[in-house]
């Protein structure tokens, strides 16, 4: 089966065009690697990334807060353009959040606001393989002092790099690399993993 990788990311706000354009290579790195793409279903550097993957002929699926196209496109002034697969959950934008990350292998957070910050606190929770796009603004760039603050063991891996194509191969690596163990990160034990690469963040390993 295709690996899932979820990109979350903020859908509003002054977003800089360099981390657009940082999304959209993440987005096609996704698709060039054979991996489907799922994001929020929102705008902003989610949509940057579907808009990647789709140019590189990649499957991308949408997980709206929404119940109906009308609701996605009028109520939450969400894309269409981009998805091959538009999953319409009913949820609002909370309650999606859950099922972006469990509908994910692999989670990506670029940027961000409280609504990211959400998401990766769910993925860390449940120990997830996680990337952090660094040096794209937001929560990407104090993801590892967040992680140093909670020091909760939860079995979660987190890879920090600021070059979207290194990011998704080497999380791709990490995740055949510990395969049997990742395809189940509820049943992880021991302590959490934290890997940094030359970008100025701090590396824990145990």
């Amino acid at each position: 089966m295709r690996l899932v990788v979820g990109v979350m990311g903020p859908a509003t706000g002054d977003i800089d065009e360099s981390v657009l354009d940082k999304s959209r290579r993440l987005g096609a790195a996704v698709a060039r690697a054979g991996c489907t793409l799922v994001t929020g279903a929102c705008p902003g550097v989610p949509q940057a990334a579907v808009l990647g993957a789709a140019a590189e002929g990649g499957l991308v699926v949408g997980i709206s807060p929404a119940l109906s196209e009308a609701e996605h496109v009028e109520r939450f002034a969400s894309p269409l353009e981009g998805f091959d697969v538009m999953i319409y959950t009913g949820s609002g934008l909370m309650g999606r959040e859950v099922i972006n990350i469990r509908s994910s292998d692999i989670v990506v957070v670029a940027g961000g606001h409280s609504g990211t910050l959400g998401e990766f606190s769910i993925a860390y929770d449940e120990g997830r393989l996680i990337g952090v796009l660094t040096k794209t603004g937001g929560i990407a760039d104090i993801v590892a002092e967040l992680v140093e603050k909670i020091d909760k063991d939860t079995g979660a891996v987190v890879l920090y790099d600021d070059d979207p194509e290194s990011l998704i191969s080497r999380l791709l690596e990490r995740y055949e690399g510990d395969h049997a163990r990742l395809r189940k990160p509820a049943e992880w034990g021991g302590d959490a993993v934290v890997a940094a690469r030359g970008d100025g963040s701090q590396a824990v390993a145990t």
